[in-house]
């Protein structure tokens, strides 16, 4: 009973390992496509045709991609375990990309601004108290 369990165990891994793999190609495309978009925007900007606001949300959309694609490898380098702060970066980018681009409201500002503390709170508290592997 317990081999038929390590079979089922390394099974489900593996169709999860190529389920990750796929989504890291994709990732990767869609990192490529943003940087094409970074570079238009910035042609925009260059030649004052463009939006900053945009020039700004182009950069970190292309970072969330970056953060996914390095949350993967990292995924394969650490044994298959995901590193708990590498959620957390990509929740600050995330939450700075949406102050940039949603920042109209100056009390949803100061709400997201508090998120933004508290996750940065919560990663000294993590890479504090939890091992690195």
């Amino acid at each position: 009973m317990e081999n038929f369990s390590k079979k089922i165990s390394n099974l489900f891994l593996w169709i999860m390992n190529i389920g990750l793999l796929t989504v890291g190609i994709l990732l990767s495309f869609g990192l490529l496509i943003e940087l094409k978009e970074i570079v238009v925007e910035g042609m925009k900007f260059i030649t004052d045709t463009g939006n900053y606001q945009h020039f700004i949300e182009e950069i970190l959309v292309f970072f969330l991609y970056f953060e996914f694609v390095a949350l993967i490898v990292k995924y394969f380098k650490n044994n298959y375990h995901f590193p708990l702060r590498y959620f957390i970066y990509i929740g600050i980018t995330a939450i700075v990309r949406l102050i940039i681009v949603e920042h109209d409201d100056p009390k949803s500002v100061l709400i997201w601004s508090g998120a933004i503390l508290l996750l940065v709170i919560s990663l000294a508290i993590a890479e504090k108290f939890i091992k690195k592997n």
